[in-house]
């Protein structure tokens, strides 16, 4: 008889530590004491719940995961008030929470945390492979903008839930369901004078605002990626468009791309099934895959 590892039905908090020792707020799903098979990096302003759906199916299919909040997001430390954030901060917390895994996994990042783990990798991370989520090295500077001008667009916050939700449906009008109260509570956090405001630093838009000077870095270190890579975009995007997809696959050749037509920018958010079975696929045993199999037990 077969024996089962025990799956557990909800996500384990834990934590890491980041470059400088900043503690970093993590999750895990998956078979109880099995190696990290993939390790999720969210994008700019998200949490690490982003992954949640996506963490739960892929333990179902066996496969153990986690997630972690970035530097100045969500429930993870933040640098204190004379130090800027930098891109190279991310990039050494991507290493040091590889480090401290006995297995190479595979890097899903989303956005920003697709650009960090790409980074990582080119500095030697040695993950087994990469799956970008609607990012790539060259960027439409356009929909960069879009984002980071609904993200400073309520510096004094919101009076409650509902005024957040209604501002995230504004801006996703595609969205068939607003946002509840519950599904906020990770992305807002109470001030002192009793509104809402989103959880990262607000330092974070001025100190990362300049991201756009780091393609060209970024481009190189594509060109130089020999592990399995998947490009998951989104059809309606604004940050990843014809152009960009093609400059990437002419950078990474190997790479294989998965178009989610209905998709915007927030690929795992508007279809998750799609992505989570794109990402199962893609992990799963197949002859030019072989450092994989072990992801599913092969």
């Amino acid at each position: 008889m077969v024996s089962i590892a025990p799956l557990p039905a909800s996500l384990a908090s834990f934590e890491w530590t980041g470059s400088g020792g900043l503690p970093l707020a993590a999750s895990a799903a998956g078979p109880l004491g099995a190696d990290i098979g993939v390790l999720f990096a969210h994008g700019f302003g998200q949490t690490r719940q982003a992954w949640t759906r996506s963490m739960l199916a892929l333990g179902q299919a066996g496969i153990a995961s986690a997630a972690y909040d970035m530097r100045g997001h969500g429930q993870s430390g933040r640098n204190v008030p004379e130090e800027r954030y930098g891109v190279e901060q991310f990039i050494d917390d991507a290493l040091a929470v590889r480090a401290t895994l006995t297995q190479p996994p595979v890097l899903v990042g989303a956005s920003m945390g697709g650009l960090v783990g790409l980074a990582a990798q080119s500095r030697g991370a040695g993950f087994a492979g990469l799956v970008l989520v609607d990012v790539t090295p060259k960027w439409e500077i356009a929909g960069m903008q879009r984002i980071l001008a609904f993200m400073g667009a309520h510096p004094d916050g919101f009076e409650d839930h509902e005024h957040a939700a209604s501002e995230i449906a504004a801006y996703l009008p595609h969205r068939r369901e607003r946002k509840s109260s519950a599904d906020l509570a990770h992305l807002l956090v109470r001030g002192d004078d009793g509104r809402l405001r989103w959880h990262w630093d607000p330092r974070l838009l001025h100190d990362l605002a300049d991201s756009a000077k780091h393609q060209d870095e970024l481009a190189e270190a594509a060109r130089g990626i020999d592990v399995p890579v998947l490009l998951v975009s989104g059809g309606r995007s604004d940050l990843v468009s014809k152009e960009t997809v093609a400059h990437f696959l002419d950078l990474v050749p190997h790479a294989e791309h998965v178009h989610l037509p209905e998709a915007t920018h927030m690929v795992a958010g508007d279809d998750n099934d799609a992505f989570t079975r794109a990402v199962i696929e893609f992990l799963s045993p197949r002859p030019h895959a072989g450092s994989f199999q072990t992801l599913r037990g092969a």
